[in-house]
């Protein structure tokens, strides 16, 4: 999280966008402040302190899978939602594009031009996320809407293991979470699958949160 709060205003004339900066890595949000701080088309720019200027109301947050919250949803229910992508498991991101309804998930590789673009087209109203990422999420959902019934049947265990993997969770991460051997969490895996008619953990991720499972 940062520590640093400021706001720098843009040129004159220009259209208002409030950026709240809610990342991990301080070396990225410093990076993305000095971007944003130079650009012309931003007149201001915020990176989070621990106690929040209550009137600034961010347009755009920047954030990261460590930092996001359903709490930082809840605070700023009007403001798009940019995940800055470090290099995670698309598995990770499927779980937070549904969790929190992200509006953008980007790069920090992402060329500087189109970082600036796909922030005016989240702000316009519209999704920029990956197609791979969007393809993933519509099939397996297609997928998941073929189950009949109520999903039942699943024990204690079985749904601390879904929840793990509905937060993004790997097998090391949930073994480490629920005091058990990475053999015994792919057990429950295996047998959640089996249960469910599904193959893959984006799916048990859409189906977690479609049934209330986690």
């Amino acid at each position: 999280m940062g520590t640093g709060g400021y706001k720098q205003h843009g040129c004159q004339g220009g259209q208002t966008l409030n950026v709240l900066i809610y990342l991990s890595s301080q070396f990225i949000a410093d990076a993305l402040h000095s971007f944003l701080q130079t650009n012309c088309s931003y007149n201001v720019c915020k990176q989070l302190e621990e106690k929040t200027d209550i009137e600034f109301m961010p347009d755009i947050i920047l954030t990261d899978i460590h930092s996001i919250s359903q709490k930082l949803r809840d605070m700023y229910p009007d403001a798009k939602i940019a995940l800055v992508d470090t290099g995670l498991p698309q598995e990770s991101i499927i779980a937070a594009v549904v969790t929190y309804r992200l509006s953008c998930v980007i790069s920090t590789i992402t060329d500087i031009n189109l970082f600036k673009k796909a922030l005016k087209v989240v702000l316009g109203g519209q999704l920029w996320i990956d197609n791979s990422i969007m393809k993933a999420i519509l099939h397996d959902s297609g997928q998941l809407s073929g189950n009949s019934g109520k999903v039942t049947g699943v024990t204690a265990r079985e749904s601390e293991v879904i929840s793990c993997v509905s937060k993004g969770y790997r097998n090391r991460e949930i073994a480490s979470s629920l005091c058990m051997s990475e053999q015994t969490v792919k057990a429950h895996l295996n047998r959640i699958f089996k249960k469910f008619n599904i193959s893959s953990r984006s799916q048990l991720t859409a189906l977690a949160l479609s049934s209330h499972l986690n």
